[in-house]
């Protein structure tokens, strides 16, 4: 499923949604402009899991600390396809987080999900040496928000039914819900992977685990710029 957009009017511009799409597109046209060089700058810029769970001892190249490789990642993207999924996902929720916490605190919120998502990763692969780069951990984390405070919101998406797609409006809990059963189903078959020795796929599936469920939390704990809308259709 592919959701296109939501029905769930905002009351503020929100400026920090917009400015997080662009760093990220800014960003990644950097990495298209380095050429061969892009794999050197994600090694010394992207959350490297056996780096954040062992400190600066595990790493022959530190532009910056460890722990700051996390916040780093968040804005680095692998593809066209990962950024502009990631940018959607971020777009069609982001706004409404935004809108109930205020600037700055979904700011802070989104960071805080994104340190949360990059350390369940690291505790699952707590070995590996391959750099975690994408704004999806953070971007879960606005998606468990989502969930939380708009579960039966109607969602505009994309369902494929047999050689068809029909667009379709389906509440945001089934949106989600599905979203996150797929990621604990392949978050749980790549740490079987690991613990037989097989490389992994290259997904950080459990920093979308993390990433949602600290969401889910952190929203009923922060304060928020107005009674959330908790809206049912």
């Amino acid at each position: 499923m592919i959701p296109l957009k939501d029905e769930n009017p905002i009351q503020i511009t929100p400026v920090c949604t917009v400015g997080l799409i662009l760093l990220n597109v800014l960003v990644f046209l950097y990495e298209l402009s380095l050429g061969n060089r892009v794999d050197q700058f994600v090694l010394l810029y992207g959350a490297i899991p056996h780096t954040l769970l062992h400190g600066e001892g595990s790493r022959s190249l530190a532009a910056i600390p460890p722990s700051l490789t996390v916040l780093t990642s968040m804005f680095l993207h692998g593809g066209l396809l990962h950024v502009a999924g990631n940018m959607l996902y971020l777009w069609i929720f982001g706004n409404n987080i935004e809108d109930v916490l205020g600037h700055v605190r979904f700011l802070l919120f989104y960071v805080i999900s994104g340190y949360a998502a990059a350390y369940a990763h690291a505790l699952s692969e707590s070995n590996s040496m391959m750099p975690m780069i994408g704004a999806s951990g953070a971007i879960s984390g606005v998606l468990g928000a989502y969930l939380v405070l708009f579960p039966k919101v109607r969602v505009l998406t994309l369902v494929p039914f047999g050689f068809f797609i029909q667009a379709v409006r389906i509440p945001a809990v089934v949106v989600l819900g599905f979203w996150f059963v797929i990621q604990f189903i392949n978050g749980t078959a790549s740490l079987r992977a690991v613990s037989l020795g097989r490389v992994g796929e290259g997904v950080a599936w459990f920093a979308h685990i993390g990433g949602f469920v600290a969401g889910m939390i952190l929203i009923l704990i922060f304060p928020r710029r107005k009674p959330a809308r908790y809206r049912w259709g």
